[in-house]
């Protein structure tokens, strides 16, 4: 039987690049978003199958469900790439409870609507990416990634005895489109070229480099995969060392 995975977020950001790593390791995957053109683009360039589905409507993601079958694995990706922070006074209260619905309440969605197939198929793996803002006071919106890492232990231990794993990656600073536009926007308040504001993050890592989406691909499929079996329940920092706090 082959085995099948779901990437949600799957038309851009880094999502593009866990699917590379997942096809080229022989999975069959499936891609999943709101909007279908880019959708349908990304599952040409990559070799997927490509589904729409929205992560704030519940009957979506359930028809999803439906469409894609069983599955052994799930990548919870998909997110708001705007954070949400300024001054307490001045939040807009809305738009943080819209961020958390999208990215928090999405996971928790597609992990409702796919569980039950993968109890039937014998276990499998759920892989939710959240962020480094989650272990820092830096913005507002972080706690979105507080609340992934909170619920993946939580689902790790109720799934744990169906032969589920359930683990969060908290990507540092990887290459992607998001990415050339936050250096781009903080260039030009500053005066200064996209390759100086890189050089001075690059400057903060341990290991001098950005991330490859692909690296967090290759460390999808360790946890999915045979190697990664007794690992459940935990937050993994994948960011070269630049997060410099001792969790225990």
């Amino acid at each position: 039987m082959s085995r099948v995975a779901l990437v949600t977020g799957g038309s851009g950001g880094i999502a593009p690049g866990i699917v590379q790593r997942l096809v080229a390791d022989g999975w069959q995957v499936f891609i999943t978003a709101r909007r279908a053109e880019p959708l349908e683009a990304a599952a040409r360039q990559l070799g997927a199958r490509a589904i729409t589905s929205d992560a704030t409507d519940a009957q979506s993601v359930l028809e999803l469900a439906r469409q894609v079958g069983g599955i052994d694995l799930l990548v919870n990706v998909a997110a708001s790439s705007t954070p949400i922070g300024g001054a307490i006074e001045t939040v807009n209260v809305d738009a943080l409870v819209g961020d958390l619905d999208t990215k928090v309440g999405g996971y928790l969605r597609y992990i409702q609507a796919f569980v039950p197939g993968m109890r039937q198929r014998g276990g499998g793996a759920i892989v939710n990416i959240g962020g480094l803002t989650g272990r820092s006071s830096d913005t507002l919106s972080g706690l979105r990634n507080a609340a992934i890492s909170h619920f993946t232990r939580v689902l790790g231990d109720q799934l744990g005895p169906d032969g589920i794993r359930v683990n969060t990656i908290h990507p540092g600073i990887v290459a992607s489109p998001h990415l050339v536009e936050l250096f781009g926007e903080m260039a030009h308040e500053r005066g200064v070229t996209a390759a100086q504001v890189e050089a001075e993050f690059v400057a903060q890592v341990p290991t001098r480099r950005v991330i490859d989406p692909a690296e967090i691909g290759d460390l999808v499929v360790f946890l999915a995969g045979h190697a990664g079996r007794s690992i459940n329940g935990e937050s993994i920092a994948l960011d070269g060392g630049y997060s410099r706090g001792i969790y225990l």
